[in-house]
């Protein structure tokens, strides 16, 4: 059996060339299929990119690949697509071995779809003919009847004979994405393609490329930095942090159970504070901690989640006093001097909640919501 055999032929219909009113018309869909990564290493000389990753992504699921940069995402993205070979490891799509140390399967054969962060659209095509460019295997004009089809999806069809130059940052994004999904991949990577827009169209386009990747069930891998775009795409994170893949989870797990002190700080905001462990726990204003895992004397980081931190009246929970306050808008960021910490402890809450001047409050901290980590956890 073949790679292609997974996948759905394509269909020959005529799709709509204008945009029509109302609701856009549906992307089409293709087979899911699974990807998987053994061991995958990647070496430029004595740099090590990637350090035996392993990850399986189910089919018409939603991963995204979450760190800070040269941490390997792209380098594994690139993996993935063909663009780059593993030095040690093997890469299946459909158990199907695509890169290893027998086989290697060139990008477009891999049915994989590909978006960069720059968007990498043909300057001297037109949009339409950027977007039918990965069609060459089918007629002129049944190539830009497809073109077409995913422009009206993506609402760009009315800038189809427009170039790339002539359209906002927005507009190229789209026209990227329609682009990627126009062979109908089995597998979709995204290397940051939100990255370069600003705050209010970049969540949109999100919400809308996020509808597009369900429609067609492609299974999708999305890098990204930013730890509530993950949180808002996908079904599963996979956090990395130099070259290795430190956990993966639902964002929900992530931010409730976090691996190390690394997970902890991108899934939450929270205020570090060293202490040494006595009698295997953590001997704290709020209460002990227990920490079986460390010796007697070893340094740990005690993590007390900013919203976990409540103000109440003078005589409730520990003495403390605000020493600053940062309003937010609608929150606002109270640092507080709190009785049995040698450090300001911080405090999110809503703006309307905190007192108009520094005065003495008693501070409440939920021990539910402390985490505690190994000092030398980084």
């Amino acid at each position: 059996m073949k790679l292609s055999d997974f996948f759905t032929p394509r269909a020959t219909e005529a799709a709509p060339p204008a945009e029509p009113k109302g609701r856009p018309p549906r992307a089409s869909a293709a087979f899911a299929a699974s990807l998987t990564f053994e061991a995958v290493e990647r070496r430029y000389g004595e740099l090590m990119a990637l350090r035996g990753v392993a990850l399986d992504v189910a089919p018409g699921e939603i991963v995204c690949l979450l760190g800070p940069s040269g941490c390997g995402k792209t380098t594994l993205l690139r993996i993935a697509s063909g663009i780059e070979k593993p030095s040690r490891g093997r890469v299946l799509i459909s158990g199907h071995e695509v890169a290893g140390p027998e086989r290697f399967v060139p990008p477009e054969k891999r049915h994989v779809g590909l978006m960069f962060q720059d968007f990498a659209l043909f300057p001297h095509l037109s949009i339409v003919d950027n977007v039918a460019f990965g069609l060459k295997h089918l007629a002129p004009a049944e190539a830009q009847r497809e073109a077409r089809g995913v422009l009206a999806r993506v609402g760009m069809v009315r800038h189809a004979e427009k170039f790339p130059h002539m359209l906002s940052g927005g507009e190229q994004q789209r026209v990227a994405l329609a682009r990627a999904i126009v062979p109908r991949p089995a597998v979709m990577l995204m290397d940051e393609p939100f990255s370069g827009l600003d705050v209010h169209l970049r969540e949109r386009l999100q919400e809308e490329t996020l509808a597009i990747l369900r429609e067609t069930r492609a299974t999708s891998i999305i890098v990204t930095h930013h730890p509530e775009e993950a949180m808002r795409l996908a079904d599963r994170i996979a956090v990395m942090r130099n070259g290795r893949i430190v956990q993966v989870g639902r964002a929900h797990d992530l931010h409730r159970d976090p691996a190390d002190l690394f997970v902890a700080r991108l899934f939450s905001e929270i205020n570090e504070i060293p202490w040494t462990v006595s009698g295997g726990a953590l001997r704290t204003p709020i209460g002990p901690f227990f920490v079986p895992e460390l010796a007697e004397g070893d340094n740990a980081i005690l993590c007390v989640r900013q919203r976990a931190v409540q103000l109440a009246p003078v005589g409730e929970g520990l003495p403390g006093r605000i020493v600053r306050v940062k309003p937010l808008g609608d929150s606002a960021l109270v640092d507080l001097a709190v009785q049995g910490f040698d450090q300001e402890l911080r405090a999110r809450m809503r703006e309307s909640e905190v007192p108009q001047r520094t005065v003495e409050v008693g501070v409440l901290i939920d021990p539910g919501r402390v985490l505690v980590f190994p000092a030398d956890d980084l």
